[in-house]
């Protein structure tokens, strides 16, 4: 090889690998430092995007085992208010059993369908009050949302449906008649107690409840225009279902059949009947004059007997909700493991793609470190080579 100085072809190979070197050994002091193998597009275009689709997948699948979860406890708080419910329906199974005995006074009865009264107003205050996270349980239902980040699946958590005593064939107690009037010149303006506005030569019933409160009802509000001012009669009945009172008349059964709650009736029975609506009450043998039944009361032997077979099956309705909700729960438990192992399963692919290989480096930072010790060796042996030149110039 001729010497010249003109170009210094050595140095210029050993200062390019050197670049090489020091880009190569920068990259692994990064890798080393962050603990991440791929720090920037460069890196790795390809790996970075499938770490990235990856760690996408893993969040969705991580929040989407918390929906599943957050699922289990709204039909968890439902299952403790059932549980709740049947434990009122044994105690109205115990007053139905006692009171259908018939060895108890006027005043023994009246007070056991008190309690069973009671009992069936906390059912129904149950129903509407218990909530999850503002959401009622028994009326609104849960979608359970989960998703992989690409493929989405939603669990209907479906409401449990109404457990409110008229929902379960039990309905309110036994509602007592009292007064029919026209509206007062107070009166009018105002509402009863059902929301009604009442207007001047509306019909009102003036009446106590089984709990002894006072009740106000607009008779002609809700379409009984035939309800002369005076005492209330069979032939114009009110009868009180959950929220509403529902005006009608009792007259006998025309044939045998069963009512809106499932009793059971025959043409020797009173039926009551709405004057708008469906839905018929079987009253019992006897028209009432002055107590009006909506569903279940022990206020006789009769009646509490017709109780204990509604409150029997309420306690199977409330147990098929409770095995409904079981189900519910354990499907949105099996969901949450299947995202819980499936989150792991892909923050593991994606941290084999994206974690620095300590070993592997560690080896690379060895080698780059010599060769750059090497590589400033030679180039600056290369820069002296060119020295020789001037020796043959003396």
């Amino acid at each position: 090889m001729s010497l010249g100085v003109l170009n210094n072809i050595s140095a210029l190979y050993a200062e390019n690998n050197l670049n090489q070197t020091q880009s190569s050994l920068q990259n692994t002091l990064t890798q080393l430092s962050s603990g991440s193998r791929i720090n920037s597009g460069a890196d790795d275009a390809a790996g970075l995007s499938l770490a990235d689709g990856l760690t996408a997948s893993s969040t969705a699948l991580s929040q989407s085992a918390s929906n599943a979860s957050e699922g289990v406890d709204f039909l968890q708080v439902a299952d403790g208010a059932l549980s709740q419910v049947t434990s009122l329906l044994n105690r109205a199974v115990t007053l139905a059993t006692e009171a259908s005995n018939g060895t108890l006074d006027s005043a023994q009865q009246a007070a056991t369908n008190a309690e069973y009264s009671s009992i069936m107003t906390e059912i129904s205050t149950i129903n509407s009050n218990t909530e999850y996270n503002g959401l009622n349980v028994f009326s609104k239902a849960a979608n359970i949302f989960t998703s992989d980040g690409t493929v989405s699946q939603t669990y209907a958590t479906s409401a449990l449906g109404s457990t409110s005593s008229d929902s379960l064939s039990l309905g309110s107690s036994v509602y007592v008649a009292g007064n029919v009037a026209a509206a007062t010149t107070a009166q009018v303006g105002t509402t009863d107690s059902y929301g009604n506005a009442i207007k001047t030569g509306d019909n009102i019933l003036a009446a106590t409840g089984p709990d002894g409160s006072k009740v106000t009802i607009d008779l002609t509000s809700m379409g009984d225009t035939t309800t002369a001012a005076g005492a209330l009669s069979a032939a114009n009945a009110v009868a009180i279902s959950g929220d509403n009172a529902i005006a009608g008349a009792v007259a006998a059964a025309a044939a045998s059949g069963t009512d809106e709650y499932g009793s059971a009736y025959t043409t020797a029975d009173q039926i009551f009947t709405p004057t708008t609506g469906t839905g018929t009450i079987n009253m019992g043998t006897t028209a009432p004059t002055t107590n009006t039944y909506v569903g279940t009361s022990l206020d006789s032997t009769a009646q509490a007997e017709i109780a204990l077979t509604a409150i029997t099956s309420a306690i199977s309705q409330v147990a098929a909700s409770r095995g409904t909700e079981g189900a519910e729960v354990n499907t949105l438990n099996a969901v949450e493991n299947v995202q819980t192992t499936e989150s792991t399963n892909t923050t593991s692919a994606e941290n084999d793609v994206m974690a620095t290989d300590y070993s592997s480096a560690t080896s690379d930072l060895s080698k780059y470190e010599i060769l750059e010790q090497t590589g400033i060796s030679a180039l600056a042996q290369a820069n002296s080579t060119e020295q020789l030149v001037t020796k043959l110039l003396q």
